[in-house]
């Protein structure tokens, strides 16, 4: 108890005799945010270990490439020389890659009743025999468009979940039944021109 109180006791007058500015740890002293540099430290987790890969082409050639690839598209897409389209869509929480004519069935209740257009907006992909349109995620609206019709809202048959433990006297049964829609896609349409 003594000694430790020599210790507070010299603590207390040794902090008198120090300079108040001065650190005693100047690896604790945050550095200015104005500094340059790296704000991650350079380690194989921030950087890859390998240099930046520069691509064959430059600037100037890669616009005139896409620009090139953009009108070969626009000249199918106004010719309607394309072929059988397909799409990938998000619906339902699932991706579905349908064509024309598809029959989806969808194990979820949908608002609409039978027979009703709906138009799925969530589209990730577009393609055809000569070219694909990816989205980042999706493609827009005004781009694509998918119509399905509503043909049958039914339900699932019957399926029974058991739950059993031996010697135990443990038992549960669950009979599931969920709710199913039948969708047919009606048409995927191409917007007359890409931009």
């Amino acid at each position: 108890m003594a000694v430790s109180m020599a210790y507070t006791g010299l603590w207390r007058t040794s902090r008198l005799f120090l300079p108040r500015h001065r650190v005693l740890f100047p690896a604790a002293v945050r550095t200015q945010s104005t500094t340059s540099g790296d704000l991650l430290p350079r380690t194989s987790l921030s950087r890859p270990p390998w240099p930046e890969q520069v691509g064959p082409f430059s600037a100037e050639d890669e616009r005139s490439r896409h620009a090139a690839v953009v009108s070969t598209v626009n000249q199918r897409i106004n010719c309607q020389d394309f072929g059988r389209l397909f799409a990938v869509v998000h619906f339902a929480g699932r991706q579905w890659k349908v064509t024309i004519e598809d029959l989806i069935l969808i194990e979820n209740h949908i608002e609409a009743d039978c027979g009703d257009r709906i138009r799925m907006e969530k589209v990730l992909l577009v393609g055809a025999e000569d070219f694909t349109l990816i989205g980042r995620p999706l493609l827009g609206k005004e781009l694509v468009r998918v119509e399905a019709t509503v043909i049958e809202k039914t339900e699932s048959w019957p399926k029974v979940h058991m739950r059993f433990w031996k010697r135990h006297r443990f038992q549960r049964k669950r009979i599931i039944i969920q709710p199913q829609t039948v969708l047919r896609i009606n048409s995927i349409e191409l917007a007359p021109r890409l931009t």
